[in-house]
């Protein structure tokens, strides 16, 4: 059985963000706190998007009247997993029980 490394894209709603720096460091931190200790082996990072115009890398976030919806990365190992569709409902599962009601959306799924 193979193991996976499951990228899953979840957006993250700040209220009351000065700057979209600040939104995306409170984003980051306050998913690690739910997502620790049940899953604290779960890599979060910053989405990126590329911009239609000048292709360039941008940080998936929005800042409109103090209220920031920013975009997140988690990336987990999931170990010997009978396909990617099972790889891809262990993620979901472990991730999901931390974080409830935030929406989330496989980005990616590589086998390792």
């Amino acid at each position: 059985m193979p193991d996976y490394l499951v990228t899953l894209e979840s957006a993250w709603i700040i209220k009351d963000a000065k700057t979209l720096d600040d939104a995306i460091g409170i984003a980051i931190s306050e998913a690690g706190k739910r997502l620790n200790p049940s899953a604290k082996y779960v890599e979060i990072e910053i989405g990126q998007l590329e911009c239609p115009f000048c292709e360039n890398e941008l940080n998936s976030g929005l800042l409109v009247a103090n209220t920031a919806l920013v975009g997140l990365l988690l990336e987990m190992k999931v170990f010997r997993a009978d396909s990617q569709e099972h790889a891809v409902r262990i993620a979901k599962s472990v991730i999901g029980k931390a974080l409830r009601d935030v929406p989330l959306k496989v980005q990616d799924v590589q086998e390792l």
